[in-house]
Formats: structure tokens, C-alpha cells, sequence
């Protein structure tokens, strides 16, 4: 699997927000019929995929040393028990 460049992967969660809030934008300033209705659907929707990603990031990360030592004996490692 190829995996995107640092700059781009972290810049994600602010360009799917702000495209959101671009749609939600247009969606208020040209109210038209149906095309008014599904900017503000997929405006909501990038907003909320950018407040998620960003979440789930800061979440992994603050917890990121407990998922490194996953599976450790509690006491120690196994040479200090032995």
C-alpha cells in the first residue's frame, strides 16, 4: 500500500474542513432549490470527516505509548521476572 507524503496526510483533516465550510458557504449565498440543499449536506459531511480524522490523530497519538507496549507483562519485561 502506498502511503501519502507527511505534508499532504497531515494537511487532511483541514482540507476536508474546509472544503466543507466552503460548501456550507456557497450553499448560503446562492439559495437555489436543490443545489442550495446538497452543498449544505456535503458541507456538513466535510466538515464533520475533518473534525473526525483530526480527533481520531490527536487521539491515537496522546495514547500512542500504551499501544507500544501492548502485550508486555504488567511487572516488567520478562528478564527482570526471571
Amino acid at each position: 500500500m502506498r502511503h501519502l507524503y507527511k505534508p499532504v496526510y497531515e494537511s487532511l483533516p483541514a482540507l476536508y474542513a474546509g472544503l466543507g465550510a466552503t460548501l456550507v458557504w456557497f450553499s448560503y449565498r446562492y439559495q437555489e432549490n436543490w443545489w442550495s440543499t446538497l452543498c449544505a449536506l456535503a458541507g456538513l459531511v466535510g466538515l464533520i470527516a475533518g473534525l473526525v480524522v483530526w480527533m481520531h490523530r490527536r487521539d491515537y497519538r496522546a495514547t500512542s505509548v500504551d499501544y507500544r507496549h501492548r502485550g508486555r507483562p504488567v511487572g516488567g519485561s520478562r528478564d527482570e521476572q526471571a
